[in-house]
Formats: C-alpha cells, sequence, structure tokens
C-alpha cells in the first residue's frame, strides 16, 4: 500500500462505527484501533497556589539542656512489639525500683509472632520505664533507664 492509500485508510476508519480493524495482504499488515471515551486520560489541572507561610519568629536559648534519657539504659535487641508482663493482665515482669540480676526477664519483644523473652544486660535497678506495653519499638531503642549495681 502506498501512502496515500494509508491515509485514506484511516481517514475512512475515523468516519465509521468500527473500533478495531485487521487488513492484511500478502506481506503488508495493518492494524488500526480506536480507544473508547472510557479509557482517556483526564486533562490535567493545574495545582492550587499555597499561600505565602506566615513569619515565625524564633527563639534560640543559649541553655544547655540535659537529655531526658537516662545514662543507663538497656535497649531493645530488635524491631518488633514490646510487652512488660508474660500475658494481658499479668503483672509486668518488672517494675520501677526494682532492682534485678543478670539474666532476669525484663519484657518481652513479638517479632514475626515469635515472642522473645529479653533479659537484663547486667545487674541493676530500674529506674525508668522508656516505652509502654504494646508499643512498637526499633533496634536499639531504649526500654528501661537502670543504675547499675
Amino acid at each position: 500500500m502506498k501512502k496515500e492509500d494509508i491515509k485514506e485508510l484511516i481517514e475512512f476508519f475515523n468516519e465509521m462505527d468500527m473500533n478495531k480493524i485487521k487488513i492484511k495482504d500478502g506481506d503488508f499488515e495493518i492494524e488500526l484501533e480506536k480507544f473508547a471515551d472510557c479509557c482517556e486520560l483526564p486533562k490535567p489541572t493545574p495545582a492550587p497556589i499555597a499561600p505565602a507561610p506566615t513569619p515565625v519568629n524564633v527563639v534560640v536559648s543559649s541553655e544547655v539542656k540535659t537529655s531526658n534519657t537516662p545514662k543507663n539504659t538497656i535497649n531493645s535487641p530488635m524491631v518488633g512489639t514490646f510487652y512488660a508482663a508474660p500475658s494481658p493482665g499479668a503483672a509486668p515482669f518488672v517494675k520501677v525500683g526494682q532492682r534485678v540480676r543478670k539474666g532476669d526477664v525484663i519484657g518481652i519483644i513479638e517479632a514475626m509472632k515469635i515472642m522473645n523473652e529479653i533479659e537484663a544486660e547486667f545487674d541493676c535497678q530500674i529506674t525508668e520505664t522508656l516505652v509502654a506495653d504494646g508499643q512498637p519499638v526499633e533496634f536499639a531503642m531504649p526500654l528501661f533507664g537502670v543504675e547499675k549495681i
């Protein structure tokens, strides 16, 4: 087929109620297809212009603030969900003020449906609980503030 014949075929196809046509003549083959209105992409709409930000006054203090995180902590050895007690409604493994020995269970971290007991890494006294029961924890996240004995 010649270029003019193909142009004429396209014009004819556009005027017809057909959605698809395929013509094969020896080695020559052509396929035309119309897309339905449902498949057309919506025209882009301009993004709303955001109002100019309002100025904010910032006061910088020269005072050095101490961190609220205790000096010694027992940290999470894995990512998971922290549980303070062996089962719902049961007493927690440890309480603030309690002394624990190295190897004592101080909590559980559930990771991939496996309950992993977390043990004290050294003899210490619990000074602060830093995570709530049922809270997601990250690797190396402080769980308890402690004072080494």
